[in-house]
């Protein structure tokens, strides 16, 4: 099977119905993408699929032919992710850090379709991306961040 990640195209006898997440971690060493939940439900496995979010734990890399497999990894190689990842450090964004993997794959996709998101536009595409420590508001003031907008301040009292 070929798939094409992060840019390069990577053949391997794997079968069809493994799950892209066990494919990118245990057979491309790409250990970024990280396993949350395994059914879809938290967001920690987000990746771009030709340049739309996509759970990882689910999607069975059988039904990626052709496709561009982009995992934060490379996420920086856009202007997209190497603002947010810059916002995300200047703000202070990771507390234990697991989920933001996903979190900064499913912000970057955002604000490449919307390069100036509401704070609607923001929950709309983080619904479904869950943070056990909350760093809700400093998720979106780095989003905020990253798309140039103002941001309020976001320290604890």
């Amino acid at each position: 099977m070929k798939l094409t990640i992060n840019g390069k195209v990577l053949d391997r006898d794997l079968p069809e119905d493994m799950p892209l997440l066990w494919a990118l971690r245990d057979e491309f060493d790409l250990p970024g993408t990280k396993f949350g939940c395994g059914v879809a439900q938290c967001g920690a496995c987000t990746v771009h699929v030709d340049g739309a979010p996509v759970r990882a734990c689910i999607t069975p890399i059988g039904s990626l032919d052709g496709a561009k497999i982009t995992t934060i990894e490379a996420i920086a190689q856009t202007p997209q992710g190497k603002a947010l990842q810059k916002a995300w450090l200047e703000i202070d964004v990771m507390q234990c850090g697991y989920c933001q993997a996903g979190q900064i794959m499913s912000a970057a996709a955002l604000l490449k379709d919307t390069p100036k998101p509401t704070d609607a536009d923001i929950d709309a595409a983080m619904d479904g991306n869950l943070c056990r420590c909350a760093t809700y508001q400093r998720i979106r003031a780095a989003i905020k961040s990253a798309a140039g907008m103002a941001v309020a301040d976001t320290r604890e009292v």
